[in-house]
């Protein structure tokens, strides 16, 4: 009587011990599945790292590259900018015209010291009235910088073009004086005594300029015309110092920082009076246009306005203009 409940319940148990061994099997596939996935997935990630890792090593390269590539720019530049300024390490010869009353500062001292400073540079000078300087510059001669007496000359280089105006510096006042032979220095005691000298010597006025401040002086004295009448005419002040020193004149006028030069043979008077000169004694200096060595000279117009250079103008008896 119970065959056919007895026969249901078996029945029954057979077809769950086939359903979990069919879910058993499923379990069995998804979990191979996800195993291979995730295999794959790390290796993915694997190379996924190491392409990482290269493009890295990529770009820090590059980068070291570019920052050596402008570091090599940048020494090339900073040797440029050198070259540029004058200051490069290729030897460098700049030609000075100057007025006479310069040469003694800047052959014993001014040019030596620059010369230490920048080895590189040579500086060679030539020196005369400026007047003459000016007639030369004009003529075309191989000059870089000019350095004057007196602010006619360069001005009128300015407007002839051939100075460039833009680097003129005036740098240094002096004074005219009225210097006599050391043993005849009792016979005289203002300025204006030169009149009583037998003969005199002065700057040729056409183109010495302290022979223009001489002349204009003496004009604003009354005192011209007589002077003039027994006047010799020096090409350039260091020549008219020469002749009082050696006694071929018995007075002359000068700049006072030649007469500086000439203490043991020489005696300074006076000054020119207060107010017999329109303007001050000024010497400018500038660059010549033409000048194929612009930096260099550039260099050393900037140097001889430096304090260190205005102290050496000082004991040459010159006053630096600030």
């Amino acid at each position: 009587m119970f065959e056919p409940e007895i026969t249901q319940i078996l029945t029954k148990v057979r077809e769950d011990h086939t359903m979990k061994k069919r879910t058993a099997g499923l379990l069995g596939i998804f979990l191979a599945a996800a195993m291979m996935t995730a295999g794959c997935g790390s290796d993915s990630s694997q190379e996924a790292a190491k392409d990482t890792e290269q493009k890295a090593e990529d770009n820090a390269s590059e980068a070291e590259d570019k920052t050596e590539a402008k570091g090599d720019a940048g020494a090339a530049d900073e040797k440029t900018d050198n070259a540029d300024k004058g200051d490069s390490e290729e030897p460098v010869t700049i030609l000075m015209a100057a007025a006479a009353s310069l040469e003694y500062s800047m052959k014993d001292d001014l040019i030596p010291m620059f010369q230490e400073q920048h080895p590189n540079i040579t500086v060679e000078g030539t020196y005369d009235s400026s007047g003459k300087l000016q007639t030369q510059i004009e003529s075309g001669i191989d000059a870089d910088l000019f350095f004057s007496a007196a602010e006619k000359q360069m001005t009128a280089l300015k407007d002839e073009n051939l100075i460039d105006g833009d680097s003129i510096r005036n740098l240094l006042e002096n004074k005219i004086v009225l210097v006599v032979p050391s043993d005849k220095k009792d016979a005289y005691i203002r300025f204006e005594d030169v009149a009583n000298a037998e003969t005199v010597a002065v700057g040729d006025p056409e183109s010495v300029p302290a022979g223009q401040y001489a002349k204009e002086a003496l004009t604003t004295l009354g005192l011209w015309d007589q002077v003039s009448a027994k006047a010799s005419l020096g090409t350039n002040v260091t020549e008219v110092l020469n002749w009082v020193a050696e006694g071929s004149a018995d007075a002359g006028i000068v700049y006072a920082t030649d007469a500086a030069t000439k203490k043991d043979s020489l005696a300074v008077i006076a000054e020119a009076p207060e107010g017999s000169l329109a303007q001050k004694v000024i010497y400018p200096a500038g660059i010549v246009t033409g000048s194929t060595k612009k930096d260099a000279a550039q260099l050393f117009l900037d140097f001889l306005a430096s304090d260190e250079a205005s102290a050496v103008f000082e004991e040459y008896g010159f006053t630096p203009v600030k």
